[in-house]
């Protein structure tokens, strides 16, 4: 039996590293991609050799292209698209200007928006598509309003596209993961220790999770035991936003 095959967009770091690393020990075949050289380079060292690892940009049609191209020869087809590419720009909304609120919305929107589109032709029936969000588009964010919106637009899409690719028996998900011990912290100038002493206290389960939990609730949504769940949103912040 042909292998499952699965694409994982900003699958070089973080959640996307975990889940690769999970899909694949799962039996699947895997690409991810990443938009520098260093964090493609660090994936293709620490992930199995069958993994695929490309660099694109999320910014870049041109690269999307590409990489589709590649998988239709490489795959033939996929099963999961796991669009998960994602930028954060933790700002009060008095320091943003224009051009980083135009990065956010080319990242985080229009790029996982036309990933899907060219990938979609490649996309079995059946298939899953799953998004990552964040907990802060529907709990709220201290600061990063704008980083929130652009993932935002993303949560607004996935209702309208499970209804649109029903026919086809594809369901499309998203994730909102909350405070996760990954790399990102470092865009906030602080380590994954100080995250936890400043958030722990203010987390029911008092810690932050981990990449690998994220991962296997993505597995789950890829995988036939979610075969009757389209247009989700599943919140994973161990209980961050519930009142006591």
């Amino acid at each position: 039996m042909t292998s499952r095959t699965a694409l994982i967009t900003g699958g070089t770091s973080g959640i996307g590293l975990a889940t690769a690393a999970l899909l694949h020990r799962t039996g699947y075949r895997v690409a991810v991609t990443g938009s520098t050289a260093e964090s493609v380079e660090a994936a293709r060292a620490q992930l199995p050799d069958e993994v695929v690892v490309l660099r694109a940009d999320a910014r870049s049609l041109a690269d999307t292209d590409r990489v589709v191209g590649e998988l239709r020869e490489r795959f033939g087809s996929l099963d999961v698209l796991f669009l998960n590419a994602g930028l954060v720009r933790g700002l009060p909304i008095e320091d943003y200007d224009e051009a980083t609120v135009d990065d956010l919305l080319a990242v985080n929107f229009k790029g996982q928006f036309f990933t899907l589109q060219k990938a979609l032709p490649l996309l079995n029936d059946g298939g899953s598509v799953i998004f990552t969000v964040g907990i802060g588009v529907t709990r709220g964010i201290g600061a990063g309003s704008a980083a929130a919106a652009s993932k935002g637009a993303v949560l607004a899409l996935v209702p309208s596209l499970a209804l649109e690719l029903a026919p086809r028996g594809v369901r499309v998900n998203a994730v909102s993961p909350g405070a996760i011990a990954t790399p990102i912290w470092s865009k906030f100038g602080m380590s994954v220790e100080a995250a936890q002493a400043a958030m722990g206290g203010r987390i029911p389960f008092g810690r932050l999770g981990t990449a690998d939990e994220i991962a296997e609730v993505v597995a789950f949504l890829a995988s036939p035991g979610a075969s009757y769940l389209t247009g989700e949103n599943i919140v994973v912040g161990g209980g961050s936003g519930l009142s006591a």
